[in-house]
């Protein structure tokens, strides 16, 4: 069962992407206004009715900022570990809170979500594995370093969406002061052009068709340092930069018995437009 996904948006500002089947998809994180969320929705032509659920990666404002109203207004159960639960001061209905620990797979329908903890400055901090019975796809951001959990997973994935925040030479020559730039760049903070292109040059799958390179720091990073970085190391996959502003279009992950590279959402919209809208 193929997988579409997208970044409703990406960065400092505000984090959500969306992952789903035909009938059915989760959000992973909230990070923008539940009006901005759903005008998004709309705009790539998905239905806030098909949304069963929210994953929460951890407790920075810029992944939950959208979540209570979000999750009140169309009913969604929210994925939430107990600890980032308790230090993200976000009122939940209780009938909607759904607690979650490590490797231990949640089924949504047709859809299986995996959490596994990764080194960011946070509580209790999880990437997501979200699968069909024949499609996984990564969602890698706010990472401190590149551990055997993360090469285990992504070395599995179709497509992954993965965190390439910031460059290290404008790190370290920009403006910030230098407490904030060892936060960023200590192994809990969040992962560099440079580490995330060693991982995906030494791990990525043969059949991964998709990168989305997410969550681009707007001072110490360019989306044009970013292809320049990767897109020369492409082969087969294609490479997308997900936008602090907007969304992305939707991306189409098949099964790599289907068709090893993929397709971009416009082809394979319109020949599922009947079955999927």
């Amino acid at each position: 069962m193929s997988l579409f996904i997208a970044s409703l948006n990406s960065g400092s500002n505000g984090n959500c992407y969306y992952i789903g089947n035909e009938t059915e998809a989760v959000l992973i994180d909230a990070g923008i206004s539940c009006r901005e969320t759903e005008k998004r929705i709309k705009r790539l032509g998905l239905s806030m009715k098909k949304i069963k659920a929210i994953f929460i990666s951890h407790e920075h404002k810029d992944h939950i900022s959208g979540l209570a109203l979000l999750s009140k207004k169309h009913e969604l159960p929210v994925y939430i570990s107990k600890s980032t639960h308790k230090n993200s001061g976000v009122s939940l209905e209780k009938k909607l809170i759904r607690h979650i620990s490590e490797d231990k797979p949640v089924q949504i329908e047709n859809l299986y979500i995996k959490s596994f903890s990764k080194f960011h400055d946070a509580s209790d901090p999880f990437s997501f594995t979200i699968s069909s019975p024949t499609v996984t796809v990564g969602v890698f951001t706010d990472i401190g370093t590149v551990c055997k959990k993360l090469i285990d997973n992504f070395s599995k994935c179709h497509a992954a969406f993965l965190e390439a925040n910031y460059d290290e030479d404008m790190l370290m020559n920009g403006g910030y002061p230098y407490y904030l730039k060892k936060r960023i760049s200590d192994g809990n903070g969040h992962l560099s052009n440079k580490e995330a292109l060693e991982l995906f040059i030494n791990h990525r799958p043969d059949y991964m068709s998709h990168l989305i390179l997410s969550h681009l720091s707007k001072n110490n990073n360019t989306p044009e340092l970013v292809r320049e970085t990767f897109f020369k190391h492409a082969s087969n996959t294609n490479i997308i930069i997900a936008s602090r502003d907007e969304e992305s279009a939707i991306f189409y992950i098949q099964p790599e018995s289907v068709n090893g590279t993929g397709r971009s959402s416009k082809q394979a919209i319109k020949q599922k437009q009947l079955s999927l809208f």
